[in-house]
């Protein structure tokens, strides 16, 4: 019983209070599931699901393309900034949008 509710709560994403009410958009990049919400020129990426230790290394690279490829914005270079240092489960990063 407890296994499936923590499989549940795993699928589930919900953003920092800061991007309440921003565009949720929806990715999968080398098999590992993203929800990006973007506000403006910020956006906040959730890992989606488990990953082992040694599957995480590449999570960072992925959460700048999956940030780049839903809101159409480019990641300002070394922006991307998770609450604990190391983290794959979240993270925030600063973007350069068209016309903005």
């Amino acid at each position: 019983m407890i296994l499936l509710l923590v499989l549940f709560l795993s699928a589930c994403a919900s953003p920092a209070p800061q991007f309440f009410g921003a565009a949720r958009h929806d990715i999968t990049l080398e098999g590992i599931r993203f929800a990006v919400f973007h506000d403006g020129d910020q956006a906040q990426v959730i890992r989606l699901g488990y990953l082992s230790r040694a599957a995480r290394a590449p999570v960072p690279g992925l959460m700048v393309i999956a940030a780049e490829r839903t809101t159409g914005c480019a990641a300002i270079p070394n922006s991307l900034r998770s609450r604990i240092p190391g983290d794959t489960g979240e993270a925030r990063l600063s973007l350069r949008c068209p016309g903005g």
